[in-house]
């Protein structure tokens, strides 16, 4: 089985498109269990008429910050 830094695609430079998940995954460095994960939580995730997820990387950001704020706010 290939392993995660096997995989690795570069994001395009200039406008951000929508990311797929595996250029999620390697953006943050993570599995696809945690993508997952994150999509039961709430991340946004933009609609696709094609096969799979694709995710806008400002708005995912967004996201990880307001998680980031509310697990600091219960600690």
């Amino acid at each position: 089985m290939p392993r995660k830094s096997d995989r690795r695609v570069a994001l395009p430079g200039g406008l951000l498109p929508l990311v797929d998940q595996q250029q999620l995954e390697t953006y943050y460095d993570v599995s696809d269990w945690q993508v997952l994960k994150w999509l039961r939580e709430g991340m946004p995730e933009e609609p696709y008429a094609g096969r799979g997820r694709r995710f806008d990387l400002n708005k995912v950001r967004d996201w990880m910050a307001k998680q980031s704020d509310r697990l600091a706010a219960t600690a």
